[in-house]
């Protein structure tokens, strides 16, 4: 009869133990760090909504973006851009960033009206910058963002599983037209004002 080799087990257990119990510690969800960083730098600049799990601020707005911009004091001015309508004026709204130490600048806190804090998560960028996956914790809402206005298909079907595959409740993502055209295409937000 043989025994088993319970401090082969053992050790292996205490071992994920051992993550789990830094990854609390640090506040960083396992694996975050295990991932390339975010390019900071070159993560600023602006990004077009092509896609959102949106909530009351965003709904039926079009030609939507997000300019970030990074200080000196390693904070982050974030400028958000919409319409309510094609036809209708541009609207800006202004807050601030913070990025969470040990993310690999991944998780963000925005602060809107200098004092109530949200927080995101950076899920994936593309090797070239081009499109990204961001969520809020828990993953009510998410993004997809990218710096050209207009997506082709194939791309957006690959990003929309991509973030299924982050547990973000896809069903609920809708596309945010950017140019008049897409209005009132299948899957695609209808705008608040003609």
């Amino acid at each position: 009869m043989t025994r088993p080799r319970r401090p082969v087990r053992t050790l292996a257990l205490a071992g994920v133990g051992l993550s789990l119990l830094a990854a609390c510690a640090t506040g960083t969800a396992p694996g975050t760090a295990a991932r390339a960083p975010i390019d900071l730098p070159r993560f600023m600049g602006t990004w077009h909504v092509i896609a959102h799990v949106p909530y009351f601020a965003e709904r039926g707005h079009v030609a939507s973006t997000d300019t970030y911009t990074l200080r000196p004091d390693g904070g982050i001015d974030v400028r958000y851009t919409y319409r309510t309508g094609f036809d209708q004026p541009v609207q800006t709204f202004d807050s601030r960033a913070t990025v969470k130490d040990g993310t690999g600048n991944r998780e963000w806190t925005t602060w809107f009206f200098r004092f109530i804090p949200t927080k995101f998560r950076i899920l994936e960028v593309g090797p070239d910058y081009g499109w990204a996956l961001i969520d809020y914790p828990g993953r009510d809402l998410a993004w997809v963002f990218a710096r050209e206005p207009v997506m082709d298909e194939a791309t957006y079907k690959d990003l929309v599983k991509r973030m299924d595959g982050h547990g973000v409740d896809t069903d609920k993502l809708y596309r945010v037209p950017q140019v008049r055209e897409q209005v009132g295409k299948l899957g695609f937000a209808y705008p608040k004002e003609p």
